[in-house]
């Protein structure tokens, strides 16, 4: 029976003001990430999830980011813009747009061509019509990636510009995806998530990842309303319940496997249930390590394999666990198992991706070519899944 879900009156265009209940740390002391559990609270709405949807959340900028690009246009911030790109009925303020409204990173080149037609001091003109030149375009490239809007702004004071000439340039500040890592038939009214929070460096000045810092470092908990709106995805366990799940989701990819396991055993779900989960240390980066524990001791998880790519020599990492047991994951998806991938898009899924292929042609005896297309008919059958991103 697959799940009917309601239209909510909640949407991308007309989000949910939630609260956030729960703000936890998952990463023991001596990690070197810092990954968060977040409840958030859909009591008062009408929003409905099942296992695999998003959330998604729109953050607001930081209060000092948005004062410095304030500062640097010598402007109060209650200035009326309409940014260009917002097509707006009514101007809002330059310091509501530069809050909630707009991307305060990802400068393109548009934005040194302004400054090179303003800049009023030779030196700084020559930079600018040095980075615009033809031959420049890769280091240009280089030049934006490490640099935010209100760095450009500082590096070039001599060039006045308008708050309205800068909102023009600007992006759209859109809502991040989150993979929910509850099942409603356990917390119907709440919406949990595992976040790893993004802190860097670039241009030798400290960066923030903006959704993940504005629930970890800005929302008050019980407090802060959070624009949310649920996003239904087509990534979810069997609707046979019958099935065998085979779940690989190192790092925060294990949140929608989470939503899995506690959906089929709250269901009843006959099927085995096979989770692999990696990260660097066991002893600080096993998330959700009592909840996992539990499911094995109960029998509900019937596999759990674990990978730390730092408590040795050499690096363990999820596919290299998948190989380690090919004969029995060949039994299960030959069997009729669903397999499905959750986390890092660039390097991750396609390392399992190509250790599946690899395993079919090994224990099912296929040529490459067999194997890719054993591969193609499991997505084809929706038994292949992936939430990569």
């Amino acid at each position: 029976m697959s799940e009917s879900v309601v239209a909510s009156t909640y949407t991308k265009e007309n989000p949910f003001p939630a609260k956030i209940t729960e703000n936890r740390l998952l990463n023991k002391p001596g990690s070197s990430k810092e990954t968060r559990h977040f409840v958030v609270s859909l009591a008062g709405s009408d929003l409905h999830y099942k296992a695999g949807d998003s959330l998604g959340v729109y953050p607001t900028n930081r209060e000092a980011d948005v004062n410095a690009i304030i500062a640097r246009l010598g402007a109060t911030g209650d200035e009326f813009v309409s940014p260009a790109m917002l097509k707006l009925a009514e101007p809002i303020t330059l310091r509501e747009a530069l809050t909630s409204r707009l991307s305060l990173s990802g400068p393109t080149a548009k934005l040194v061509q302004l400054l090179a037609a303003k800049a009023a001091d030779a030196a700084e003109q020559a930079k600018l019509n040095g980075l615009l030149a033809p031959e420049s375009k890769e280091v240009l490239m280089t030049f934006l990636a490490e640099r935010e809007y209100a760095d450009l702004l500082n590096e070039f004071p001599s060039a006045a510009i308008t708050a309205q000439e800068l909102v023009d340039l600007m992006r759209k500040l859109m809502p991040r995806l989150y993979s929910i890592a509850s099942s409603s038939k356990l917390h119907p009214q709440d919406i949990h998530l595992t976040v790893a929070i993004v802190r860097y460096q670039t241009n030798g000045i400290e960066r923030a990842g903006v959704c993940s810092t504005f629930m970890a470092d800005r929302v008050q908990v019980g407090n802060t309303p959070v624009p949310v709106f649920v996003s239904n995805s087509h990534f979810g366990p069997p609707e046979d319940g019958s099935k065998d799940c085979i779940m690989v989701g190192p790092g925060t990819g294990i949140a929608p496997f989470r939503a899995f396991v506690q959906d089929r055993v709250a269901s009843g779900a006959t099927g085995r249930n096979w989770v692999f989960f990696g990260d660097q240390k066991k002893n600080t980066d096993y998330l959700y390590e009592e909840e996992w524990e539990d499911y094995v001791a109960k029998g509900q998880v019937h596999r759990l394999d674990l990978a730390w790519s730092r408590d040795q020599a050499e690096k363990v990492y999820v596919q290299d666990k998948m190989r380690a047991n090919a004969a029995e994951l060949w039994a299960w998806i030959s069997g009729g198992g669903y397999f499905f991938v959750c986390g890092d898009a660039k390097r991750m899924a396609k390392d399992v991706d190509a250790a599946l292929h690899e395993v079919i042609a090994e224990q099912g005896k296929m040529s490459p070519e067999d194997a890719a297309a054993y591969v193609k008919q499991l997505k084809k059958d929706k038994r292949y899944q992936r939430d990569v991103y």
